[in-house]
C-alpha cells in the first residue's frame, strides 16, 4: 500500500519536471553566443625621445605574458600625445602582428605625468548555460525542441571565431580585394608535401619537368 501511494505521488512530479526547464519553442535556439570584453592596462615611462630606457623591453615582456594575438586590440592613452612614444609602442605591438588603435578605452585610474598607458582589450565569446539538460525531452506536449538545442553549434562557433567582436558588429567592408590573400589557403594546400610520404601526389614542379622525370615516375607506379 505504501508503494502504490509513493508512485501515485511521484507521477505528478515527473509530469511537472518534464514541463519545466529551458523552453525552446522553435529551431532558433535560446542559447546564443555572448561576447565579454576585458581591458588590461600597463603604464610605461616616456620622455621627449619616446619610451624611457628599458621600457620597451618591459612592455614586450608584458605583452608576451598576456600572449597577445589576433583579435586583441592595443590602444595608447598618452596625455602628451608624443609621436615618438606612440611609435615605440607601435613597434612593440608589431612584434606580435598587431596595430595600435587610435581610440583608447576609458580606464579608472589617472595617468601619472611622464607616463603613457597601454591598454589591451580582449574579447571572449562563450555560450552561457550550456550544456543544458534542464528539461526532459519526453513527454513534450508543446512540441518543443530539446533544452540543449543549439548548445553544440553555438559553443563551437564561439570557440572557433578568431575575433569574437565579429559576432557583435561583423567585419567591415574593405575597398579592395587581394587575390593572393583570398587564395592563400588553397595555395598552401596544393604546395604541401603528401602526409603519407609515399609519392601519391605529383608536385607542381615535377609535373612540368622533362620526359625523363615523367618516365621514371610512371615506372615506379
Amino acid at each position: 500500500m505504501r508503494t502504490h501511494t509513493f508512485l501515485l505521488g511521484l507521477a505528478p512530479a515527473l509530469l511537472i519536471g518534464g514541463c519545466g526547464g529551458t523552453q525552446n519553442r522553435g529551431l532558433e535556439s535560446v542559447h546564443q553566443p555572448v561576447v565579454a570584453r576585458a581591458d588590461y592596462a600597463f603604464d610605461v615611462g616616456s620622455g621627449p625621445d619616446g619610451l624611457a630606457p628599458g621600457e620597451a623591453q618591459r612592455l614586450g615582456a608584458w605583452m608576451g605574458s598576456l600572449r597577445v594575438g589576433y583579435g586583441d586590440r592595443i590602444a595608447v592613452d598618452d596625455p602628451s600625445r608624443d609621436a615618438a612614444t606612440r611609435a615605440d609602442i607601435a613597434n612593440a605591438a608589431a612584434r606580435f602582428g598587431l596595430l595600435v588603435s587610435d581610440e583608447a578605452p576609458v580606464t579608472p585610474a589617472p595617468i601619472a605625468p611622464g607616463t603613457a598607458r597601454v591598454v589591451i582589450s580582449r574579447a571572449r565569446a562563450y555560450v552561457p548555460g550550456c550544456p543544458d539538460h534542464s528539461r526532459m525531452y519526453q513527454p513534450d506536449y508543446d512540441a518543443h525542441t530539446s533544452s540543449n538545442q543549439g548548445c553544440a553549434v553555438n559553443s563551437n562557433l564561439a570557440a572557433m571565431v578568431a575575433n569574437p567582436t565579429d559576432l557583435v558588429r561583423g567585419e567591415g567592408a574593405r575597398g579592395f580585394s587581394d587575390p593572393a590573400v583570398a587564395t592563400k589557403a588553397i595555395d598552401r594546400f596544393r604546395k604541401a608535401e603528401p602526409t603519407g610520404g609515399g609519392g601519391t601526389t605529383v608536385r607542381a614542379e615535377s609535373a612540368g619537368g622533362g620526359g625523363g622525370g615523367g618516365g621514371s615516375s610512371g615506372g615506379g607506379r
